[in-house]
């Protein structure tokens, strides 16, 4: 009989955790783009309006600490000249190097637009984020669709469901933040159920999403649930993976669903915040770091070893930092300048 062994090369994660915080971030700005848009144009006074400085503070530090995560991934922050001076129309990663200045851009700008009182600028402005927000959402999906080699990624259920996840984001963000506001600016009771609904749209919207690759799986037209599937047969570190994402979402959806009596209890907001957020968090790292380590070629399965330094824990507890800085920064400015708590509307 003749014994015949197979060696497969182990190779280095190429997109690193620096990556999962950027994609994070983007997914999550978006959505405070898409929602301080909507309260821009709601009717003064009513709930969706009062959701606008909470909408505005979620877009002011996603979007300024998006592009950070961004420059870090690239290692060398100089690389992103490169996409300018060399521009390759038929990369993703080029493309989106004109797409996210100006999203970033006019991200600022409603902002600053809200923080002047200028509700005209703000509503001019609300169409033009609007339609940069959606690039950023179909290019950061379609840069991970693009990978053939990735069964996981090379599918369109990707772009959406990280936009629904990232949508998710902003919801739990915006439930934390809110706390983080002087007590004129904070939505109230019926804003924040009228946030508590647009979070359950967007789970079921991701349900619906989630049955529909099932069901295409079934039929034999989804590559990715092929692959997904053998994960969930061979690796039973992916089985746990996905029995807990299960679960936890299971979660998550309760304490939404539970919300409506409860959103006034003490703690809860920040608990379902935290929670919506995580998810979309652990989602993406499943997704970026655990699909790279399943060989392309071959059997198998690489663990990923997560480094202490700045591509690793480090890295991701300074983008953690940014973004409280960021939050902490906001909040003294609103503290400094009190006159501007009287423009809520």
């Amino acid at each position: 009989m003749q014994i015949i062994e197979l060696l497969t090369p182990h190779y280095e994660a190429a997109w690193l955790p620096w990556a999962v915080q950027y994609f994070f971030l983007a997914g999550m700005a978006t959505g405070a783009a898409l929602l301080a848009a909507l309260c821009a144009w709601a009717p003064a006074g009513g709930p969706l309006r009062r959701l606008l400085p909470v909408a505005v503070l979620t877009l002011a530090v996603s979007v300024i600490a998006a592009p950070v995560s961004l420059l870090a991934d690239l290692h060398q922050p100089a690389r992103f000249w490169h996409f300018y001076a060399h521009f390759t129309p038929w990369s993703w990663m080029s493309v989106g190097a004109l797409l996210l200045p100006v999203f970033v851009t006019l991200g600022i700008a409603l902002c600053a637009s809200w923080w002047l009182g200028r509700v005209g600028w703000m509503r001019a402005l609300a169409p033009l984020l609007v339609l940069s927000a959606l690039s950023i959402t179909f290019y950061t999906g379609a840069e991970m669709m693009v990978v053939r080699a990735r069964p996981l990624w090379h599918t369109l259920w990707v772009p959406v469901n990280l936009a629904l996840t990232g949508w998710l984001a902003t919801v739990g963000a915006a439930f934390v933040l809110e706390r983080f506001l002087p007590a004129g600016l904070r939505p109230g009771a019926a804003a924040l159920q009228r946030l508590r609904g647009l979070g359950l749209l967007l789970a079921a919207a991701l349900a619906a999403v989630a049955l529909a690759w099932v069901l295409a799986g079934l039929r034999g037209d989804s590559p990715s649930f092929d692959a997904a599937l053998r994960l969930w047969r061979d690796f039973p570190v992916w089985r746990l993976t996905m029995l807990g994402s299960a679960v936890f979402g299971a979660a998550v959806l309760g304490a939404l669903l539970r919300g409506r009596r409860r959103l006034d209890a003490p703690g809860y907001t920040l608990v379902l915040g935290v929670g919506l957020a995580a998810s979309a968090w652990a989602f993406r790292w499943a997704l970026f770091m655990g699909v790279q380590g399943v060989p392309k070629f071959g059997a198998g399965l690489y663990l990923y070893h997560m480094p202490l330094g700045g591509d690793g824990l480090l890295g991701m507890l300074g983008v953690a930092g940014l973004c409280v800085a960021l939050v902490a920064m906001a909040g003294w400015a609103l503290e400094l300048f009190p006159a501007r708590q009287g423009h809520a509307a």
